[in-house]
């Protein structure tokens, strides 16, 4: 070990105390920058999952326009002013009436994970004097289970029933609690256009989004086309899942030139649920940094006291021959052992405080406790920052130390 080195050393472990609190204040900032975003990351990935429970990455559907051409008489002369009052949007075709050329077409792009359509229309519910609105989805239980997996989000029954059953129905849980039924009981549901048909309730499922869960039900897609006097290939819509939801954006415009209908994103469609991860996201980097920051000012003190303390002996040091580089060397030394140890002690206590949140029990949707992400980058970034901050903490007064006058300060 160098003479400088040994200096530094002696300094530390001659104020244990100093280096002891010095050492707590890297520690806590660390173990809080990896705890505030393996939870935040947790949360984010919490709720993207649970809006996905009926939410796909992309949906193909009919975009019906919203302006028609309208068809005029020719004037009799170029002085004739034609005008046209209240005109009428008139809706030449609604869904997808075949939707087989368009599967075949998903099914060659790589990116593509899984396919389903649905056939979703407004209905009423009703159980004897009780008549609720909700909105009734036929599907392929196959493929929807692929998708979403619907199947275990189910607190009772079971969904491949719908396949089995033509007359089976699966209620969200609010719904269920609204008109009052269970398992087994019978429901009425009624069309807007005056279709009512007896139906089984075969489950219940509870996503956790509560606005699907007090408004949706499930029937097989092939009961929805013949409820609602459809062909055997139409849907409403067709709904894709891709390898990574974040590239779900750039996939749609690679789908988008082959396909008639609207291609819409996830982000397109919910832009508030990115916005807020981002917003989630950048509140926990803020938070941990300055924690990290306070730290830093924590240790700069700790360093400055240190070389007020020192002056005379620093002084001495410079009047022995060492130069303004060794007087850095020496006191940059202590700042980056104290990150070192600190950074170290830090991930450990941030992951066993992780570990020990991920344990508490919370009880949504599917989760079972509370959400946390562990990610080798944020320990990784944790201890980088760590390392940075401390060793500007320590560099500032290594450098006031280093340009001090041995003279004045022998004379005093």
């Amino acid at each position: 070990m160098s003479t400088n080195l040994k200096i530094s050393w002696t300094h530390l472990t001659s104020r244990f105390r100093q280096l002891l609190v010095a050492v707590l204040s890297v520690t806590f900032g660390i173990s809080m920058y990896i705890f505030m975003n393996s939870f935040m990351a947790g949360v984010n990935n919490a709720q993207t999952e649970i809006s996905f429970t009926s939410m796909a990455h992309i949906k193909i559907y009919n975009d019906l326009p919203q302006e028609v051409p309208v068809l005029l008489p020719k004037p009799s002369d170029q002085q004739t002013v034609v005008f046209v009052n209240n005109a009428r949007n008139i809706r030449y075709s609604e869904g997808i009436k075949n939707t087989t050329p368009i599967l075949e077409t998903l099914s060659t792009f790589a990116e593509v994970s899984q396919i389903t359509q649905q056939l979703n229309q407004n209905v009423f519910f009703r159980n004897g004097v009780t008549r609720v609105s909700g909105n009734l989805s036929g599907i392929i239980p196959e493929s929807e289970d692929q998708l979403f997996h619907t199947s275990e989000y189910l607190v009772g029954g079971d969904l491949y029933e719908l396949d089995r059953r033509p007359d089976g129905i699966i209620l969200g849980i609010g719904l269920a609690e609204k008109i009052g039924v269970k398992n087994g009981d019978n429901i009425s549901l009624l069309t807007p256009e005056g279709v009512s048909k007896i139906f089984r309730v075969v489950g219940i499922i509870e996503t956790g989004a509560a606005g699907a869960d007090k408004s949706r039900a499930l029937i097989s897609i092939a009961t929805a086309r013949q409820l609602f006097s459809k062909n055997r290939s139409y849907a409403t819509e067709i709904l894709v899942n891709v390898q990574d939801y974040n590239q779900a954006k750039e996939v749609a415009q690679l789908m988008a030139p082959s396909i008639a209908y609207k291609v819409e994103p996830w982000q397109e469609g919910n832009s508030q649920l990115d916005s807020a991860n981002v917003l989630r996201d950048i509140l926990a980097i803020a938070v941990s940094l300055t924690i990290l920051i306070v730290a830093g000012f924590g240790i700069y003190n700790i360093m400055n006291m240190t070389v007020n303390e020192k002056i005379k002996e620093i002084a001495i040091l410079k009047a022995m021959g060492f130069n303004g580089r060794d007087i850095v060397q020496i006191f940059l030394f202590q700042s980056v052992v104290i990150g070192f140890v600190g950074g170290l002690v830090g991930l450990l206590l941030g992951y066993l405080i992780s570990r020990l949140i991920d344990n508490v029990p919370f009880k949504i949707a599917t989760l079972t406790t509370l959400p946390i992400e562990f990610d080798s980058s944020d320990y990784f970034l944790a201890f980088l920052f760590g390392i940075i901050i401390t060793f500007i903490a320590g560099y500032l007064p290594a450098r006031n130390a280093s340009r001090v006058d041995p003279v004045e300060i022998i004379r005093g």
